[in-house]
């Protein structure tokens, strides 16, 4: 199942394209063994995770089979992003926080317009707070991190539309 960010509908067969990319990536990781597995071209982000089932408490290993073992059905997640949105990424692994203190406002909230070189966010990385700021001018879309998650390098945060 392919969930979608708010975009317009792509014209022409395009779901279905991305319906056929989608289902290459999800056998892809299968075969790999990967968890995750996500690709970006021409302006269109497609990630696949394989949903894990939960053990049991107490549960041991199953003995090991000649039977073969049904794959886990990879569970779907494609970000479409517009072709114009600019991603700004984490450029650090550490902890996401929107404000500079837990009762201050945050920094940017959804729809605000920013400058170049405006602080976004800040990433607490061994105790330093590093202050992000924004690579372009425009409009906060999406804030793709929740206040306090941790965040990896390269990692999108945010999602901005350029001014017109």
């Amino acid at each position: 199942m392919a969930k979608r960010a708010a975009s317009p509908a792509p014209a022409g067969g395009s779901d279905d394209r991305l319906i056929e990319l989608t289902r290459r990536l999800a056998a892809v990781a299968a075969e790999l063994g990967l968890s995750e597995i996500e690709v970006e071209s021409a302006g269109t982000r497609l990630r696949v995770q394989r949903a894990s089932a939960p053990a049991a408490p107490g549960a041991y290993a199953a003995p090991v089979t000649s039977a073969p073992v049904p794959a886990i059905e990879p569970a779907v997640v494609a970000d479409v992003a517009a072709p114009t949105a600019i991603t700004v990424e984490a450029p650090m692994v550490g902890t996401f926080y929107r404000a500079s203190a837990p009762t201050a406002d945050p920094f940017v909230r959804e729809g605000d317009i920013v400058k170049e070189g405006q602080i976004l966010c800040i990433i607490e990385a061994m105790k330093l707070m590093n202050e992000i700021e924004s690579k372009a001018a425009g409009r906060v879309v999406k804030i793709l991190v929740e206040n306090g998650q941790p965040v990896e390098y390269g990692q999108p945060l945010f999602l901005l539309e350029p001014p017109r």
